[in-house]
């Protein structure tokens, strides 16, 4: 397909293999058998089927997914986790790009945040849960009842302290997977900053309200915390201390959700490319049409973007460099606008088959639209980024 001066094949548009990174064997080897497990396990047919399942998903099939090492690579090898090339992020990333290009179920973001967080807190104390998170025996679920964007009074939840117990109250929406939850990260404001603890799922004074979600794979609960007491040992970091490692932990999380993104924008373009020169009207392709040219042009270069500001966002956070925290923001403003605008124009080219349910569409556009939400929209990354700039100049 001509466009322009450039020429556009059909095998050229979508090309799983292709990615950023320079991968190791070892990394290659992770993805290729994450992609093939998510192929067999959770193909898209089964997961139609399984809309009104409970979870999105059998037990074993979590349990098994994470003996292939999900949970681990953010954990340090001290606390009994790892990762394959020893880029903790990168190599989840890879992971997290399969979960899209399948537009696979499962909490994978919550389990590696909450995971990383017990991890980085050292704290032997949560040895037991942590184990049992990355063995995916038990579920963990994020309640991010505060913010790095947002300031001390739009917090939902606050975690006091009364006498040798934290005393939690507030509500959090939307949380994944919050009623198979075995623990929840619970993260709040206290007298003198920010405040996380973990909340076994069974303590008194937890609510869960099961909500509908947009992602068919996918599901959601509001968890509410009416006088929740625990004790000072479910503490995760310092009373009071927590900020930085809150931003460290929603950076991870964007991240993740940004590679999510990039495979599920991957898969509709691909489909929508096959489609495209499948597809005949008045004895033409609809890929020879000029209009649609131009089209697939703008589409592929927001693909080609999100690919290289993803891989950025990973980079620098795994390198620890200092242009990290933008970039992050960067990506999870730019493919959070971008990916749905793919993905909606990928149903618009299909025209009506591409809004039904029983064609696979759907499910890519429900993943970017619904992750362009979670751990922060595009405006709040936005509203981060110029809070930073201004931090910035205030100290030059």
């Amino acid at each position: 397909m001509q466009c322009g001066h450039h020429r556009l094949d059909k095998k050229q548009t979508g090309d799983a293999d292709q990615m950023w990174h320079e991968l190791t064997s070892d990394q290659q080897l992770l993805r290729d058998t994450t992609a093939r497990y998510l192929a067999d396990r959770v193909p898209l047919d089964r997961q139609r089927k399984q809309a009104d399942h409970p979870a999105g998903f059998e037990p074993d099939y979590w349990t098994s997914g994470a003996e292939l090492g999900w949970i681990m690579p953010l954990v340090s090898e001290d606390m009994g986790g790892g990762s394959v090339s020893g880029r903790d992020i990168v190599d989840l990333s890879l992971i997290a790009y399969e979960f899209g290009r399948h537009s696979a179920p499962g909490p994978l973001v919550d389990c590696n945040v909450v995971a990383s967080a017990l991890s980085d807190s050292g704290d032997e104390g949560h040895a037991e849960a942590l184990e049992a998170i990355m063995m995916g025996q038990a579920i963990a679920a994020n309640c991010l009842g505060w913010a790095p964007w947002q300031q001390p009074g739009e917090a939902t939840i606050s975690i006091a302290r009364q006498g040798d117990d934290l005393v939690i109250n507030g509500s959090v929406r939307p949380v994944e997977s919050a009623a198979q939850a075995g623990y929840f990260l619970v993260t709040g404001t206290s007298d003198g900053g920010v405040t996380q603890a973990l909340v076994p799922a069974s303590t008194a004074g937890i609510t869960i309200k099961a909500l509908k979600a947009i992602d068919v794979s996918r599901k959601f609960g509001a968890v509410s915390f009416d006088n929740v007491r625990v004790p000072a040992s479910a503490l995760v970091g310092d009373f009071g201390g927590a900020g930085e490692a809150v931003a460290l932990q929603v950076r991870r999380a964007a991240v993740v959700l940004c590679a999510e993104s990039v495979g599920a924008m991957e898969s509709a373009f691909e489909m929508t490319v096959d489609w495209a020169f499948d597809r005949y009207t008045f004895g033409r392709a609809l890929a020879s049409y000029q209009a649609l040219k131009h089209r697939f042009a703008d589409m592929k270069s927001w693909l080609e973007a999100s690919h290289a500001i993803c891989d950025a966002a990973a980079d620098s956070l795994a390198d620890g460099l200092e242009r990290a925290a933008e970039t992050v923001s960067s990506a999870k403003a730019y493919i959070g606008e971008n990916g749905v605008e793919l993905a909606q124009d990928c149903v618009q080219i299909h025209g009506g088959i591409g809004v039904t349910y029983e064609h696979d569409l759907h499910f890519f556009l429900r993943r970017v639209t619904l992750n362009r939400l979670l751990y922060g929209t595009p405006g709040d990354h936005r509203r981060w980024l110029a809070a930073m700039q201004i931090e910035k100049e205030l100290a030059a």
